[in-house]
């Protein structure tokens, strides 16, 4: 089976506005009943075999009818959004993130949300601890905050985007 069941699909509407990324399996089936059709296949070749059937395993799907999408509120606060918001780099230092701090610390009524989590690498989060940046003497290079633009939702959920997503997604701002 591979590694290829972990990927995700980015699925388009009939409008080729991307809608979600989904499961693998999922567009599998979307495809296989009809109500989807590939795009683009997985930048390996891979196939999928059945008894009766062959089918390369997608990256990009577009549904076969048009499904009105309706509208998005504010992108919820999870790991691997906070990460891809602040490009897995730790905000103090600059090295790789492992970690989340909370700029405001909880322990001192700091409230657990985009405007005060960012991505830490743990060398600065032990340093840090339970105190403030002006305790320190460190500063933010910005000031967080939720991220915006069309597709962050969509990337939020799905680690390693493919490249042939790209051309769908537009520009991503990443504040």
């Amino acid at each position: 089976m591979g590694a290829w069941p972990k990927r995700r699909v980015l699925l388009l509407n009939t409008t080729f506005e991307p809608l979600t990324a989904l499961p693998v399996r999922r567009a599998i089936v979307l495809i296989v009943c009809g109500k989807a059709e590939v795009v683009h296949g997985d930048s390996a070749g891979s196939t999928l075999h059945s008894a009766t059937h062959s089918i390369e395993i997608p990256s990009v799907i577009r549904l076969s009818r048009f499904v009105h999408v309706p509208y998005r509120g504010r992108v919820p606060l999870s790991r691997s959004a906070l990460m891809l918001r602040d490009n897995h780099r730790c905000v103090y230092c600059g090295v790789r993130a492992e970690t989340i701090d909370h700029v405001v610390p909880r322990s001192r009524g700091g409230s657990h949300s985009w405007e005060n989590c960012v991505a830490c690498c743990t060398r600065c989060n032990h340093r840090k601890a339970d105190r403030t940046l002006r305790e320190l003497g460190w500063r933010l290079p910005e000031t967080p905050r939720a991220p915006r633009g069309r597709h962050w939702r969509l990337l939020a959920g799905a680690t390693d985007p493919d490249p042939l997503w790209l051309p769908y997604l537009g520009e991503v701002s990443s504040h």
